[in-house]
C-alpha cells in the first residue's frame, strides 16, 4: 500500500531521528508549540502528545513504505488508522490510552487543516475506543476526618511538624476538594490562613478557580507553619519537603498509605479519594452540582456527576425543583 508521497526527502538536521521528512517534522513542532502557546496544555500533556504522533510515523513509514510527509499523512484512509490502532492494542494498549492518542491525532490532523495544507477525514472518521468508566469510591466522612488528622499518624518516629505537614495536604484535598498537584502548587504568599475565605488555584490546562477554605484547613496550615523549621520565602512553595526542597507527590501518597494500614482502610483510600470524598459528601448535603463542578475545577458537568455517583432520579428531582419549564402536566385521567 505504499504512496510515492511517503518517500520525501529526509528532515531538517535539527529532526535527525524524526521518523517523518522535513515538512511533517515543521508541521510537528508548529503543532506543539500551538498547543503549548494557545491552548495552554501542560508541558507534560505536551510531551505525550508529541510521543503519540511519533508512534504513529514509525508505524506510518513501516506501512507506507518509507517516512511520511504532510501529503501523505493527508492521503491516509480510516483503514491506515485502524491498522496503527490495531497494531497499539495487540502490543497491549488499553482503551484509555488509545483514546488519548487519536485525540492526538486527530489534533495534529486539525492543525494541518488550519495551516493551509488540505484536509484529513480519515481521522474524523475513525469511532473513538470505548472506556469503561470506573466509579471513583469516595470515603466514610469518619474515614476521611480521620485521614486529615495528625494524632492518626502519632505513634510513628517521624517528627512533628511532618505530620502536620501531610495533615494540612490531605485537609486541603478533602476541604477545599483540590487535586494533590494543586495543593502542592500553592505558593507561601498564597496559604489560606484563617481570615482568608478563599484562595485561587492552578489546575489542568493552567486554568485557575477560586476555591472557599473553611476553618479546618486553615487550622492545619497554621499548624504546619508553626513547625517547619524552614524560612519559606513568599513565592516558594508552601509545603517543603524534610530538606526544604519541593515535596514530591510520592510523600504524600506514602503517608496516606501508611495511615491506611493505622485505619484499616481498603487500598481505593488514596489521597484523590478524598477529592472524590469532597463532591460525594457535598452533594449529599444538598450540595449543587452545578456549584461542585466549578469547585473541582471539572470542564463537563458529566465528570462531575462521575465523581458523585449521581443518579438519574436525583438529577431529575433537581430539575424538577429549580427549572422554572420543569413542572409536569397532569396526566388525564
Amino acid at each position: 500500500m505504499g504512496r510515492s508521497s511517503a518517500r520525501s526527502p529526509t528532515p531538517d538536521r535539527a529532526g535527525a531521528g524524526f521518523p517523518g521528512t522535513g515538512d511533517s517534522f515543521r508541521a510537528m513542532l508548529s503543532w506543539l508549540s500551538m498547543l503549548s502557546r494557545e491552548r495552554r496544555l501542560s508541558p507534560k500533556t505536551v510531551e505525550a502528545y508529541g510521543r503519540d504522533l511519533r508512534q504513529f510515523l514509525v508505524f506510518l513509514a513501516e506501512h507506507l513504505g518509507g517516512p511520511p510527509d504532510v501529503a501523505a499523512i493527508l492521503a491516509l484512509a480510516p483503514l491506515d488508522i485502524r491498522a496503527f490502532l490495531a497494531r497499539r492494542r495487540a502490543a497491549g494498549i488499553g482503551s484509555r490510552s488509545l483514546m488519548r492518542q487519536l485525540a492526538a491525532l486527530r489534533s495534529f490532523a486539525r492543525h494541518l487543516e488550519r495551516e493551509g495544507h488540505g484536509t484529513a477525514s480519515a481521522f474524523a472518521a475513525i469511532r473513538t475506543p470505548k472506556v469503561e468508566r470506573n466509579l471513583p469510591r469516595p470515603l466514610t466522612a469518619k474515614a476521611a476526618v480521620a485521614l486529615t488528622d495528625p494524632d492518626t499518624r502519632g505513634a510513628t518516629e517521624r517528627e512533628p511538624w511532618i505530620l502536620a505537614r501531610d495533615a494540612a495536604v490531605l485537609a486541603l484535598l478533602y476541604g477545599a476538594g483540590l487535586r494533590i498537584s494543586e495543593a502542592l502548587g500553592i505558593q507561601r504568599r498564597d496559604a489560606p490562613l484563617r481570615g482568608i475565605d478563599a484562595i485561587t488555584v492552578t489546575g489542568k490546562g493552567g486554568k485557575q478557580r477560586s476555591v472557599p477554605i473553611v476553618p479546618a484547613v486553615a487550622e492545619a496550615v497554621e499548624e504546619y507553619l508553626r513547625g517547619c523549621p524552614y524560612v519559606l520565602p513568599p513565592e516558594g512553595p508552601l509545603f517543603v519537603g524534610a530538606r526544604g526542597g519541593p515535596l514530591s507527590p510520592r510523600i504524600i501518597q506514602f503517608a496516606v498509605a501508611e495511615l491506611r494500614g493505622a485505619l484499616g482502610l481498603p487500598d481505593s483510600a488514596t489521597p484523590h479519594a478524598l477529592r472524590h470524598s469532597f463532591a460525594t459528601h457535598l452533594l449529599a448535603g444538598g450540595g449543587d452540582l452545578r456549584a461542585i463542578q466549578e469547585l473541582l475545577g471539572h470542564a463537563s458537568l458529566s465528570t462531575t456527576q462521575l465523581y458523585t455517583k449521581v443518579d438519574t432520579t436525583r438529577l431529575l428531582d433537581a430539575f424538577d425543583s429549580a427549572h422554572p419549564r420543569a413542572k409536569r402536566a397532569p396526566i388525564a385521567g
